[in-house]
């Protein structure tokens, strides 16, 4: 055969390859039927060739996510280093968990991890935070695999009473139960539907406040995900005669809560709809008929409340937008009576508590932690001295008491619990995270790059001394961007695995986050998104610039808002990365308000039925940017099968329409999917899982990034 038919041959051949989604060595995409659903909105033409995939429990759905998962996991399982991996997260994590006391009456109460143990327990203790304890919940007799974990606990003010919920698979549908502390025993009342409950107890324990959502079969399909009001159970009694106390007359994705203050007389009723205004009624339970009345209504800005002798503390960013502290006497909280007691620092407050009838301040400058004292009429007292530039949090304890707890942690300084002695300030660690390693061998810095339209952003890098800028590096480059949530300093175990193999981990404090407060996070949102992403770039671009890495060299990771964010930058500049590792994303924008819960962050989103929002959002979509013939980076999509939170169909559809339209070699640059069975969006997944996951991720990352090579056939 003449030499130009055998090339014109080859070529038909690697054309037809291409469209069957398989390479020369053979890897095969498991088929997705294209069945396309048009829509015309707001005059535009949708088409959805997936859309059956938001369907996760049809057959035709499962059959193909176990082909996905087999073929995802017979390439990333046969490495050796991941079995190599995997040992050494559970030599890591195979290690007690920390103390960290929190006080209720006469006993305290602390989550602890055993060694060989899925789930941490919850422990009591009377007297003193280190007298002898008592296992009051353990998650890990309530199943043999791990797959049933406690979401969330209630604790009455005096410890007596804890009300808890019980969640099957990750998938945060909880049942709210009761147990008595001094008996060991469960109390007969059983509440369903409490997903996320708020609970405030009485200061009698006779009853509580709390949320639920409606029985699915009394609403429209899809609405048991909305209608998460308030009311109020009496113990003893039938849950469905509990009364409606707040909420009826607001829109269905309302969300309230209620907080009992520290002087058990008032009650705060905390509600929003976007999170970044809260109205706050108060009710006083000392009045028979316990009528909510208005308190900080229809400013714009978020409030908390505390009340001490007869005043109220109370924090806002209403013309505040880093947050300031006002009080004012509790039976007369008119505006013209707000005294500034704490004004707005320079830096972001970023919590607070009244100990010891002290303010206990916490200010984030620079996304590092500072923890001041000051009296109830704002006179510094002191500053506590923290042993490095890092995080502190989990403030605990009570107004009136004379000792607090906190942890602290930074990237080379391991969490540590201390207790601070608020009379004679003092100062002392009382539990610290036992890791075999040497963290004077790992070093961070903070750098500040310039990002599209000119913004400084400040970004951590994470490292193992004596790295040298070749522009050769492996980087993992992640990222956040959203819900006013901080990138802070924190220790990771699992990262080492990534440092001692040579890579560096790169942190970017995107806007949309919290680092900067308000007009940080008003800055990444809704029409402002893209200035996320643009950050994100231009964090790359400086790696690259200054010799850290390059493109063949730099993956990016996310999870949720954050799968979000890489799912648009493997999108919108795929030249300019290797990998990505995208974990329980939203990636289709125009459609993630009517799945599970997700018409709830409109507020930070926006809505595609507003005709102005879906422009923007059709803009960075990324289910809607995918391009045909584009070569895009290797991807791994990760999401569980049992993901109430974030649907798991954005994971399914993105990934089905990326394996068929990429022109990448799939031998080189795969698009993979991982469907976890009997997990959701990650909350209370057994240990065990968590461990094979991370070093799948790992095993992923360094296989695309060149530092391990795969097994030879």
């Amino acid at each position: 055969m003449p030499r130009p038919r055998l090339a014109l041959l080859a070529a038909a051949v690697a054309l037809l390859l291409t469209v069957l989604g398989c390479g020369p060595r053979g890897i095969v995409y498991p088929k997705a039927a294209v069945k396309p659903v048009t829509e015309v909105l707001h005059g535009v033409e949708i088409t959805d060739n997936y859309r059956w995939l938001e369907d996760v429990d049809s057959p035709e759905t499962r059959r193909w996510i176990a082909a996905e998962n087999e073929l995802t996991l017979s390439l990333i399982r046969r490495f050796p280093e991941r079995q190599q991996m995997l040992d050494r997260l559970r030599e890591l994590y195979d290690k007690r968990s920390l103390v960290h006391p929190s006080p209720y009456g006469d006993r305290y109460f602390y989550w602890q991890r055993q060694p060989g143990w899925n789930h941490r327990a919850l422990y009591m203790t009377k007297g003193s935070w280190d007298a002898e304890p008592r296992v009051m919940l353990d998650p890990n007799t309530w199943s043999e695999d791990g797959s049933i974990s406690c979401d969330y606990t209630h604790i009455s003010r005096d410890g007596t009473r804890i009300a808890y919920g019980k969640v099957s698979c990750g998938n945060e549908m909880a049942t709210l139960y009761v147990l008595d502390t001094d008996t060991g025993e469960h109390l007969p009342d059983v509440i369903p539907f409490a997903r996320g409950s708020s609970v405030a107890w009485l200061p009698d324990d006779s009853g509580f406040y709390y949320t639920r959502f409606p029985d699915p079969a009394d609403v429209a399909p899809g609405d048991e995900h909305y209608y998460k009001w308030m009311y109020f159970h009496t113990l003893g009694t039938d849950w469905h005669d509990d009364p409606l106390i707040w909420g009826s007359d607001q829109p269905k994705e309302y969300l309230c809560w209620m907080v009992i203050a520290d002087d058990e007389r008032h009650a705060f009723v905390y509600g929003t709809i976007d999170w970044i205004k809260t109205d706050v009624h108060v009710l006083d339970l000392e009045d028979p008929a316990r009528e909510i009345k208005p308190l900080a209504v229809g400013y714009d800005g978020n409030f908390y409340f505390r009340v001490v002798d007869g005043m109220l503390y109370f924090d806002t960013t209403w013309q505040a937008p880093h947050r300031v502290i006002y009080k004012c006497p509790a039976d007369d909280p008119r505006q013209e009576n707000w005294q500034v007691v704490i004004p707005e620092p320079e830096g972001v407050l970023r919590d607070w508590a009244i100990i010891n009838r002290q303010l206990v301040v916490h200010v984030m400058e620079n996304v590092y932690s500072r923890l001041l004292i000051y009296t109830l009429d704002g006179e510094l007292v002191r500053e506590i001295e923290l042993p490095t530039l890092g995080s502190a949090g989990g403030f605990r304890g009570k107004w009136d008491g004379t000792e607090m707890f906190f942890s602290f942690s930074s990237f080379a300084y391991p969490p540590t619990v201390f207790r601070c002695d608020m009379v004679a300030g003092t100062l002392e660690p009382i539990d610290r995270l036992d890791v075999d390693i040497d963290v004077d061998e790992y070093e961070t810095k903070q750098v500040w790059y310039t990002s599209k339209d000119g913004t400084r952003v400040p970004m951590f890098i994470i490292n193992r001394k004596g790295l040298v800028l070749n522009g050769d590096n492996p980087v993992k480059l992640g990222g956040y961007g959203g819900f006013n949530i901080s990138i802070r300093p924190g220790f990771g175990l699992s990262r080492l695995l990534w440092f001692d193999a040579g890579g560096v981990l790169a942190l970017p404090c995107l806007r949309g986050g919290g680092e900067f407060g308000r007009e940080w996070h008003e800055a990444g949102r809704r029409e402002n998104k893209q200035n996320v992403f643009d950050d994100f770039y231009a964090a790359a671009e400086y790696l690259i610039a200054e010799g850290y890495t390059n493109p063949d060299r730099l993956a990016i990771a996310g999870g949720s808002n954050g799968g979000l964010l890489v799912a648009a930058a493997l999108t919108q500049r795929p030249e300019l990365f290797r990998a990505v590792s995208c974990g329980a994303p939203l990636t289709d924008m125009l459609r993630y308000h009517k799945l599970t819960i997700g018409k709830v962050w409109a507020g930070e989103y926006g809505d595609a039925d507003d005709p102005e929002q879906f422009e923007y959002l059709r803009a960075y979509s990324p289910y809607h940017n995918v391009r045909p013939g584009t070569r895009y980076p290797a991807v791994l999509i990760t999401t569980g099968d049992s993901d109430t939170r974030v649907a798991p169909g954005h994971a399914l559809k993105m990934a089905a329409l990326l394996q068929a339209a990429t022109a990448s070699d799939p031998n080189e640059r795969p698009i993979l999917l991982h469907v976890e069975q009997k997990t959701g969006h990650g909350g209370g997944r057994p240990l065990d899982m968590s461990l094979e996951l991370m070093a799948d991720d790992n095993t992923w990352l360094m296989w695309q990034l060149g530092m391990i090579e795969p097994p030879k056939d």
